[in-house]
């Protein structure tokens, strides 16, 4: 078991997350319910998931938690394109959030290929 705190790619996800938190504030209002509660449910699920297989008792049982987490990355994606796509956000917000969000799943994808590897 390790603490999820001291994981890299939980640190960028967390910090993805409150930016996404950030750029959805000032979606419109009756976006509330729809695509800025999808959005910030899309990245919470990210650093969710990596804290929940953290304490999973194998490696595979994390492995399975940190591919819930890059299927949310891809959700997110798709989501963030959206909100640009309707002008929720700047383009600069988008190139932004989805240059962090290629981050956060280039390290899921390495973390993953470790465990496997292991």
């Amino acid at each position: 078991m390790q603490n999820f705190r001291d994981l890299k790619v939980w640190v960028k996800a967390h910090a993805l997350t409150l930016r996404v938190y950030q750029a959805t504030e000032v979606f419109p209002k009756e976006e509330r319910y729809g695509l800025t509660s999808q959005m910030r449910r899309a990245a919470t699920s990210v650093p969710t998931n990596i804290a929940e297989g953290c304490v999973r008792s194998s490696d595979a049982d994390f492995g399975r938690f940190l591919h819930i987490a890059l299927g949310s990355t891809s959700e997110l994606e798709y989501l963030i394109l959206l909100a640009g796509d309707l002008r929720f956000i700047t383009t600069e917000a988008n190139d932004g959030l989805t240059a962090d969000l290629h981050e956060v799943k280039r390290m899921l994808i390495a973390l993953i290929g470790r465990l496997k590897g292991l």
